[in-house]
């Protein structure tokens, strides 16, 4: 699709789309390849969260990240994606191979539901412009034809406003309320019936339309990053005040001058790809943000807090896991893995010794994690990374060694089996 590179393509996007304001920070690229896409906007500032499946030839998933691109595998299929609603200010599809007209539209409901009202949907390639390349792509152009209709339909019905289409390119807005939506009485009748929007681990897709939120306005970017977000101000994340989250900021602001003083690789160009496996309001992220690195904000959906919302409100990414099964990625991935409090989250639900095998897998050698936590579940921790290679310190907390919580620091050493070993 990008035949003058990603970059040209994006600047077409941007004759349109608001790339330079701060307007746009957040994005969705659905079959995202190798994510070029993604990559290219990261030197814009807009962070995209790219996926696409499983692939039985190329891993392009891990060609993302070894890239240095956000990106998980994943795809569109019965499942709810693990975003919470209204998430991204953009989403994008470039001949992504998504069969937008399928299942009464169920995929384009599900775009809807993780966009932001106000936000920007990108469909590139079929069947857009098929007068052109019917004959190419084998299809009749009654066909295609017929299905550019459908999709015209459906997303008439989630208010969205088409606002531009040239070449292979189409471009719609969604409403940022629903006060000018045509056909109201078909809305109404597609309307889901939830309790919460945000409720969607393992729950299956519904061809039916998320009801708008009124939204309070979003700072732009990088304002947004420490304003204090509509869902808290709104009262929407029971348990989060404007104090609590003031508070966390500072909290964090601590935390983060101590990660620095006691691994000087972070905030250089050695730590790119960066999870927080328990990422809270996102607050670490925040006070990393760097244009050298960014980091997947992990929710565990055990959490008390459902604050995956408020990360994106921020400008952040991240995504609901659940650490007792294998995270969406490929092994050696994540340069640097954080964690705080994870392992006390998960007492009686897992085995310890499973989670650090996964985080092990996804580490990448000579990489970096650290742990806070209470210092006897540490402990229980430091006795099997030593078992798996990692060379590791028990540290005290910022404010002295009589608090329970305490700091571990691991690297996964660079190592192989002995000869021994490796010719049995």
């Amino acid at each position: 699709m990008f035949h003058n590179g990603a970059n040209a393509y994006i600047d077409d996007l941007a004759s349109v789309i608001p790339f330079t304001d701060g307007t746009i920070r957040t994005a969705l690229d659905t079959g995202c390849g190798v994510a070029s896409w993604g990559a290219y906007l990261m030197d814009r500032n807009i962070l995209t969260m790219s996926f696409a499946p499983r692939d039985s030839h190329e891993a392009q998933v891990q060609f993302a990240l070894e890239r240095g691109v956000p990106a998980v595998i994943g795809v569109l299929g019965t499942i709810k994606l693990p975003y919470s609603s209204g998430s991204f200010d953009m989403a994008h599809c470039s001949r992504c191979l998504i069969p937008w007209k399928s299942n009464d539209g169920m995929y384009m409901f599900e775009v809807d539901r993780v966009l932001r009202p106000g936000g920007y949907w990108i469909l590139s390639g079929p069947p857009i412009n098929w007068k052109t390349h019917h004959q190419t792509w084998k299809r009749t152009k009654e066909d295609l034809e017929a299905e550019q209709n459908v999709i015209e339909k459906i997303a008439e019905m989630l208010c969205w406003d088409k606002i531009h289409e040239k070449g292979d390119i189409a471009i719609w807005r969604k409403k940022a309320d629903s006060n000018g939506c045509p056909n109201k009485d078909d809305r109404a009748s597609k309307m889901c019936k939830i309790q919460d929007a945000d409720d969607v681990w393992y729950k299956k897709m519904e061809g039916c339309i998320t009801p708008f939120r009124e939204e309070a306005q979003l700072q732009k970017f990088p304002e947004r990053l420490f304003v204090i977000p509509p869902r808290i101000l709104q009262g929407r994340t029971p348990g989060v005040t404007e104090e609590i989250y003031e508070e966390d900021n500072k909290l964090w602001k601590k935390y983060a001058s101590t990660y620095k003083r006691i691994n000087k690789l972070i905030g250089s160009l050695r730590y790119r790809n960066i999870m927080d496996m328990n990422a809270g309001l996102g607050s670490f992220a925040a006070v990393l943000d760097s244009p050298i690195s960014w980091v997947m904000n992990v929710v565990p959906t055990i959490s008390e807090k459902n604050t995956l919302g408020i990360i994106y409100e921020r400008g952040l990414i991240g995504i609901y896991h659940d650490w007792c099964e294998a995270f969406s990625t490929y092994p050696r991935t994540y340069d640097l893995i954080h964690a705080s409090g994870l392992f006390s989250l998960y007492q009686n639900k897992c085995n310890i010794e499973d989670i650090l095998l996964e985080m092990d897998r996804i580490l990448r050698p000579e990489g970096a994690v650290i742990l806070r936590d209470n210092v006897e579940v540490l402990n229980k921790v430091r006795r099997t990374v030593m078992g798996m290679q990692w060379k590791s310190k028990l540290l005290d907390h910022e404010d002295g060694p009589h608090i329970p919580e305490k700091i571990l620091v691991s690297v996964k050493k660079y190592w192989v089996g002995s000869e021994e070993e490796n010719s049995s």
